[in-house]
C-alpha cells in the first residue's frame, strides 16, 4: 500500500488529509515513481482553497506537482528509463503521494551532485523563472527588479538576471536582506516606503521587472516608470495584460529548461535552499508554513522512499 495526500472539499488546511491505497500502475508511455521529495508551491495552497479553471480538480483530489525519487515501474512503450533511476518532474494533483504515474515526457534525469531534497521542489519555480527572464531580456545595461527574491521563483529569477551581467534590486524581508547581498543582489524592503527606498537604490530608474506578487505591485512598477514591455508578472492575473505587462509563467518555457536549472544547481552556479522539511503525514503544518510565508527557498514533503533513493545514490 501507499499514502496519498488528498482533500474531499475546498477549504483550508484541516481539509487535507493522508489516506492509504494501492500504487497506481505505468500504463503504455508512462513509468512509476516512489517518490522522495515533494514540493509545496504557493498555488497548491490556492487550489486547495478553490481554484478556478484548470486549476480546480475534481473531487476528492491529491495536490502536489513538482517531485523528485525513484522509477520503479516502466510502461510499455517508454525508453530512456528503468526501474532505479532517480529522477525529477512534475505532475499535477499527484506529487505529494508515496507513489505517482507520469508520462515519462514530463521526467528528468536528475544530474550528478544535485540533492533529491533539492530537485524535488524544483518544476514548477524553475521554469517560472526561466520563462520570466527570458521574457524580459536582462542585459549589463539593465537594472532589474525582482519581487519575492528569496522565495523559489523570485530566488532563481533574480541570479538568472545576474547571470546576465544585470544590476539586480530583489524585494524581501531583513531577515532575508544578507543571503541575497551574498548572491550579488541588492536587496530592498518591500511594504510601506518601498517605491522611495527602491528610487534611492535605483536612481536612475529600472529598466525590467520580474513581479511575484499582486495587480497592485504591477501598477507601482509601472508608475516608478518600468517600461510595461519589459514587466513579467507571473502572479497579478489578467489585469497585467490590461497594464501593458507580460504575464509568463511556467507554461511559456522549453523543453530543456528544467534540465538546464538542474545542471546549473548541480554544478554549483545556482544557489536554491531548501526553507523547511515535512514528513508527508505533517502535511498541514507544511501548508500552514507556506500559508505564513516570507519563506527562504522551498517547502518540501519527505516519504519513506528517501532512504530508498539514498541507497541508490551509494550504489
Amino acid at each position: 500500500m501507499g499514502r496519498r495526500v488528498v482533500f474531499d472539499h475546498f477549504g483550508d488546511i484541516d481539509q487535507l488529509h493522508v489516506i492509504e491505497e494501492a500504487p497506481p500502475a505505468a500504463s503504455e508511455g508512462e513509468i512509476r515513481v516512489r517518490v522522495a521529495f515533494a514540493g509545496l508551491n504557493p498555488v497548491d495552497w490556492k487550489i486547495l482553497s478553490g481554484g478556478s479553471g484548470p486549476m480546480a480538480p475534481d473531487l476528492p483530489s491529491g495536490n502536489g506537482n513538482d517531485f523528485s525519487g525513484v522509477v520503479d515501474q516502466v510502461g510499455p512503450g517508454v525508453r530512456g528509463f528503468s526501474a532505479g533511476d532517480l529522477v525529477l518532474g512534475g505532475a499535477r494533483f499527484l506529487a505529494q503521494a508515496d507513489h505517482l504515474v507520469v508520462d515519462a515526457s514530463q521526467v528528468s534525469h536528475l544530474p550528478a551532485g544535485l540533492g533529491l531534497d533539492t530537485a524535488g521542489g524544483l518544476q514548477i519555480t524553475a521554469r517560472t523563472a526561466v520563462a520570466g527572464i527570458r521574457a524580459i531580456r536582462p542585459a549589463p545595461t539593465d537594472t532589474v527588479f525582482v519581487s519575492g527574491a528569496a522565495g523559489g521563483v523570485g530566488m532563481l529569477a533574480a541570479q538568472l538576471a545576474r547571470a546576465a551581467g544585470a544590476y539586480v534590486i530583489g524585494s524581501a524581508s531583513r531577515e532575508n536582506h544578507g543571503f541575497l547581498r551574498g548572491l550579488g543582489i541588492v536587496p530592498v524592503d518591500y511594504g510601506e516606503g518601498m517605491w522611495d527606498r527602491l528610487r534611492e537604490l535605483a536612481p536612475t530608474g529600472v529598466s525590467a521587472a520580474l513581479s511575484t506578487r499582486d495587480l497592485d505591485e504591477v501598477r507601482g512598477l509601472v508608475q516608478f516608470g518600468v517600461p510595461a514591455a519589459r514587466i513579467d508578472a507571473i502572479a497579478a492575473g489578467p489585469g497585467a495584460h490590461d497594464l501593458g505587462a507580460q504575464t509568463v509563467g511556467g507554461a511559456g518555457a522549453l523543453p530543456g529548461d528544467l534540465g538546464r536549472v538542474a545542471e546549473a544547481l548541480a554544478r554549483g552556479s545556482l544557489v536554491y535552499p531548501i526553507d523547511s522539511v515535512f514528513d508527508l503525514t505533517d502535511v498541514r503544518r507544511a501548508y500552514a508554513r507556506l500559508k505564513k510565508g516570507h519563506l527562504r527557498g522551498k517547502i518540501l514533503l519527505r516519504t519513506h522512499a528517501v532512504t530508498e533513493a539514498a541507497d541508490v545514490l551509494r550504489g
